[in-house]
């Protein structure tokens, strides 16, 4: 917590202060999930300057919000790993939920802050409260932040500036502001989730998606979204009995899991050691509405579209083969059968056809293995890699994916399920 505080403090004093000089604070406090936070001033002359309350995010991103004191808004991301140049904008895109994209620009403020100004009064700010998840897409990088807790937060915020205007910061005390409880009649906006009590937190619902195992210690690779939310999760290879897994690590922003079963496996997927091209053959492997249309995993083929996905995102492949829900996490294997990266989703065909009029066919996006060799480097595990052999017909790669492609379900909440 004391971390998280001196975040805000120091993030806080960069974004709003000309000189640089220390903000002290925080008075009073904010406290809604992980957002911590409350008002602060400026060190030299006491003066209140905002209200702030900022978030770790497990992609090593600090993510904040402020108010200041006039009503402007800013947004602020820093993390330890970046090197900016100070006083270089840059255009940077942000999207909520998927709807129409924002321009706006981000200012960097020290070698690893970028401040985003946002507009006042604008319908920014108003889908900014009312979603559920953000992507960032600057510079070629895109990332990811759940935001569903904004709708409590951004009053709260308010509110905080409003108090410290009427009552003064020796009067100071808890901002957060409670959300209304929906009438027992009427359910709950679908844009603002309700505040968690107990166990009555939603509707759980059993979800399921794709892994593939990675190493001979039970290892399994999945993404993100997949296991997001979930409390116990099975998984099981076609024919044989589920088993508990285990969460190692997650990585929110390139939207990876690791997982590991309590027992070794025979076989593990092997990662190609080259990259893919532009035009080459890919098949998926997965398990799509599993239970519905098959019990046994599905196989489509196609070909890598492009070597970037939406918005340019050069950590992603476009491909052409088919993809539906459930494929998520599954490995996309060249005509060799190596892994040439991890099923991550498709294009929503219906917000694309309200948005241009037409209905846009076999859109859909893998993670390339430089990011998913990262993620297992960074969470130590090892892993095989090939270079291409000769090519196998469909029906052999299917056979050989068999032993190692996994099954994922688990129960999640109704309100985390509605992140996907």
């Amino acid at each position: 917590m004391r971390l998280a505080i001196n975040a805000v403090v120091v993030a806080a004093c960069v974004l709003l202060s000309v000189t640089f000089s220390h903000a002290r604070g925080p008075y009073g406090s904010i406290s809604i999930g992980n957002w911590q936070g409350g008002a602060y001033t400026d060190d030299n002359s006491g003066v209140f300057t905002h209200c702030a309350a900022g978030a770790s995010y497990q992609s090593g991103i600090y993510f904040l919000v402020l108010v200041g004191a006039g009503g402007n808004w800013r947004l602020g991301f820093s993390h330890q790993s970046w090197k900016l140049t100070p006083g270089e904008a840059f255009p940077l895109t942000l999207t909520f939920d998927g709807q129409q994209p924002f321009s706006v620009y981000g200012m960097p403020i020290g070698a690893q802050l970028v401040a985003v100004d946002m507009p006042p009064n604008s319908s920014l700010i108003n889908q900014f409260r009312k979603a559920r998840v953000m992507s960032a897409f600057a510079q070629g990088q895109l990332f990811q932040f759940n935001l569903n807790q904004t709708a409590q937060l951004l009053p709260s915020l308010v509110n905080c500036v409003a108090s410290i205007k009427k009552n003064g910061l020796a009067n100071a005390g808890e901002f957060t502001v409670a959300l209304p409880k929906p009438a027992a009649s009427t359910p709950a906006s679908p844009n603002v989730p309700a505040p968690r009590q107990g166990k009555e937190q939603g509707k759980e619902l059993g979800k399921t998606g794709t892994g593939f195992v990675i190493s001979s210690n039970g290892h399994i690779v999945t993404n993100h979204h997949v296991i997001d939310g979930c409390g116990e999760i099975t998984g099981n290879l076609s024919g044989e009995a589920p088993v508990k897994l285990r969460l190692v690590s997650s990585d929110e922003t390139n939207d990876l899991a690791l997982l590991q079963a309590p027992t070794p496996f025979k076989e593990v997927a092997t990662i190609n050691q080259n990259s893919v091209q532009t035009g080459d053959g890919v098949v998926a492997i997965g398990y799509p509405y599993h239970g519905l249309l098959t019990s046994d995993f599905t196989v489509t083929t196609g070909i890598v579209s492009s070597l970037s996905g939406v918005f340019n995102d050069t950590r992603h492949l476009q491909i052409s083969a088919a993809v539906q829900p459930g494929n998520s996490g599954g490995p996309l294997l060249d005509f060799t059968g190596a892994v040439v990266g991890v099923v991550s989703g498709k294009l929503d065909a219906l917000k694309v056809a309200r948005a241009t009029g037409n209905i846009p066919e076999n859109i859909n996006f893998a993670i390339k293995t430089g990011a998913v060799r990262d993620f297992l480097d960074n969470s130590v595990v090892p892993y095989q890699t090939a270079e291409p052999k000769g090519e196998l017909k469909t029906t052999d790669i299917a056979g050989n994916a068999r032993p190692y492609t996994m099954l994922i379900s688990c129960n999640a909440t109704e309100q985390a399920d509605a992140k996907r």
